[in-house]
């Protein structure tokens, strides 16, 4: 088993972007290749991006943690977007964007517990 397979944020990122994935293909047909594309590559990345970072060293895991969380971020505002153009309703948006606000906050409390590891001295 990888490192990043029994991370509790790489598991909720994982269900974050199937969710999202579902909505995706709740949108018109017209807009699966335009912000459908869009929201799918952002979620995916966010669980990637942990994934790719626990293959290095703390300070690096910690910078793609980082750009998970912009992934994240990207997704939400995505988000908005289709549910401002009226494809998603906004207990749809709401629902993601609670997910979204718990695994960001997971995230970075994992990258402060990397921190703290990495400044134990020996």
């Amino acid at each position: 088993m990888f490192r990043f397979e029994n991370l509790e944020i790489w598991q909720m990122a994982i269900e974050y972007a199937k969710d999202v994935y579902i909505v995706v293909n709740s949108l018109p047909k017209n807009e699966q290749f335009g912000i459908g594309d869009q929201l799918r590559r952002a979620a995916v990345s966010i669980s990637n991006n942990i994934a790719e970072g626990s293959g290095g060293t703390d300070k690096d895991f910690s910078n793609y943690l980082d750009i998970a969380v912009k992934s994240t971020l990207e997704t939400v505002s995505c988000l908005h977007l289709a549910q401002g153009l009226g494809y998603i309703d906004k207990s749809q948006l709401d629902e993601l964007y609670n997910q979204a606000e718990i695994l960001i906050k997971r995230i970075r409390a994992f990258k402060n517990t990397l921190k703290q590891k990495s400044s134990v001295s020996y």
